[in-house]
This record gives structure tokens, sequence and C-alpha cells, in this order.
């Protein structure tokens, strides 16, 4: 009998558009999360291409968290069939119905002043996914609680937190050919002020896991102080200071 099969669709090379596909031999497909390309001109292509495989054949999706490079593909699949259930933390799925929105309304702006002002190599610019493609998306989601498991076809799934926004999670796969699968998606540290910490993991057989910073030392010795030095500097010059608020507590 086959056994399951990972493929990298995004997240690779790059640091956006993370896409995972899990081929589960008599059990469908499942995609482990369905970001978007961002950045530089080529990588915003790669939303345009042909998907690599049938959106309708893929059973179900999770998201790992409500980052666009993690969820902002999902209405351009539903456009293209995908009809499956998507899962992801309550608190995900509020934040990805205003990020997904947001970012259709983003795309349409786009369309609108390429076609106005006449920079597009096309005849008529168009937005990958419109207003609509976000609402039939959002009628996929499942919300999940952390911790809270549910049976799929080729096994069960659970969602436990990754200390990275709110809602964030890595995702525990249990096979039903009896294999355990962890998608890391984003991690927190293990010590911050705002957001809980990361669940830990006892073991598993195949851990996928994104590392962007895995190899940097993060120096909070000086934040504050740096962060008052720059609002005072700002400050003294009649300036203002844009403070984003990031991921609280989860």
């Amino acid at each position: 009998m086959r056994s399951s099969s990972l493929t990298f669709l995004g997240g690779v090379g790059t640091v956006t558009g993370s896409k995972f596909l899990l081929d589960l031999p008599n059990s469908g497909r499942l995609l482990l999360d369905c970001g978007l390309f961002q950045g530089q001109r080529d990588l915003r292509r790669r939303n345009w291409a042909t998907f690599p495989i049938t959106p309708s054949s893929i059973s179900a999706v999770t998201l790992s968290h409500a980052h666009l490079d993690h969820c902002g593909y999902l209405p351009a699949l539903v456009r293209q069939g995908f009809d499956g259930p998507v899962y992801a933390t309550s608190r995900t799925a509020e934040l990805a119905s205003i990020v997904l929105r947001d970012s259709a309304k983003l795309m349409a702006d786009e369309a609108d002043s390429a076609n106005t002002f006449g920079w597009s190599v096309h005849d008529r610019a168009l937005p990958l996914y419109d207003e609509a493609d976000v609402e039939r998306a959002l009628e996929r989601l499942v919300p999940l609680e952390h911790e809270e498991a549910v049976r799929l076809p080729g096994g069960r799934l659970r969602l436990h937190r990754a200390g990275h926004i709110l809602g964030s999670s890595w995702v525990e796969l249990v096979l039903n050919e009896g294999k355990t699968l962890v998608h890391s998606g984003d991690l927190g540290r293990p010590v911050h002020p705002l957001l809980q910490p990361p669940t830990p993991l006892s073991n598993t057989d195949v851990l996928l896991i994104e590392s962007t910073y895995g190899s940097r030392h993060h120096d909070d010795s000086m934040t504050m102080e740096d962060m008052a030095q720059a609002i005072t500097t700002t400050a003294e010059r009649g300036g203002s200071v844009l403070i984003p608020a990031f991921a609280p507590r989860s």
C-alpha cells in the first residue's frame, strides 16, 4: 500500500506562500496552510500560476494562523473549486475574516488604479480574488479551540498553541497509518510579556518546521531602552510614532 507523501507548494526558497500538501492514500489530500506569495514582483506572480493540483481534489485545509502568507490564498483556492472544510482556531477564523476582506479590497483598489493610470501590462487588470470569493472562503471555516481534536478521513487533527499571534497554532496530525506529523506554522518565543508560550511538543515522526529566524538570537536586554530612545527622539523633532499591535495575549 502506498504511504503518505508531502509536497512543498510554497514557503520554500522564500518565507511567503506557505502551502504544504499531504497526500493520504485512500483518504484524500490535506493542505497545511494556504498562504499568499508576497514581496517582489516575481514572487507575487506565483499567485497567478496554475495551481499544481486540482483544488477540488483537496479534502480539507488547515490554517496555522491569520497572516496573509499563511491564509491569503484561500479565496483563490475556493474560486478555483475547493469546497472542503478549513480548520482553524476560533480566533484565527475571526482574524482571517478581517485580513481576507481587507486583502480583497486592496487587490480591487490596485486593479482599479492599474486600469485608471494604465500601468498594467494587461488590457484590463483584475484582482486575484474579490469580496464574493472571500465570503465563500469564510463559509468553509470550521472553528476549533486549542487542544480540541477532530476526526479526518486520514486520521485525527489537533491544534496546539504556537505563541505567535492571537489564535496561532501548530498542527498535530495522527494518521491512520500509525504515524504522527507536526506542522509548526510560525512559532513564538517561550518567554514573552504578552503571549502564552507555545505548547511543548513531546514526540512526532515527521516535523515540518518553518525556521526563518530559527538560528537567530533575540536579545531583549535593551528593547525598552531602545524603544524609549526612539520615542523621545521622534517627539523632540515633532514627529509621530506608529507602534503596531502585533499580537495580543492568546
